[in-house]
């Protein structure tokens, strides 16, 4: 098994919208955009929405968690590959699978009931903080950042 180049993981509700298609993929130098998200992976509609908003020579794959875990390590070296998904119980399912994420990106976590704001785009619950301290535990840094020019906050600091 190789190793995928993974670029970045980021964590957003919204999944891929312009600030991720464009801003973030630009940025990193991603050629792929894999969303991992069971409900997206079904979605054609959502799909076609979200590749709207893609840089030009980007693509896109929609996987189901498993099937991410099943394909991820068959990744061509030549495909830099940027990770979306939109909880932080997802990527603990892709990392507990054997993916190779080693740095989570927060972008948006919408407030909702039952959840608290830690940061302007970010409220979490008590699954989400649990969550977040289990891939603190594992060594994997986690930090708040919308936008590639905006400063990063660890999300260590933010739940304390």
């Amino acid at each position: 098994m190789s190793t995928p180049n993974i670029l970045m993981t980021r964590i957003d509700n919204r999944l891929v919208h312009g600030q991720v298609g464009v801003t973030w993929t630009n940025t990193l130098g991603a050629n792929l955009v894999l969303v991992a998200n069971d409900e997206a992976a079904s979605d054609p509609v959502q799909q076609n929405l979200m590749d709207m908003v893609v840089a030009d020579g980007v693509q896109t794959r929609y996987f189901t968690l498993q099937k991410t875990i099943d394909v991820i390590h068959k990744a061509a070296d030549r495909q830099k590959i940027f990770i979306v998904c939109k909880t932080p119980q997802d990527v603990l399912t892709l990392i507990k699978g054997g993916v190779p994420i080693n740095f989570i990106n927060v972008g948006n976590m919408h407030f909702s009931e039952g959840k608290r704001q830690i940061h302007k785009t970010v409220s979490v619950d008590e699954q989400d903080e649990s969550t977040f301290r289990e891939l603190i535990q594992l060594g994997i840094p986690c930090e708040v950042r919308r936008v590639p020019d905006e400063s990063a906050e660890s999300i260590s600091r933010l739940l304390a």
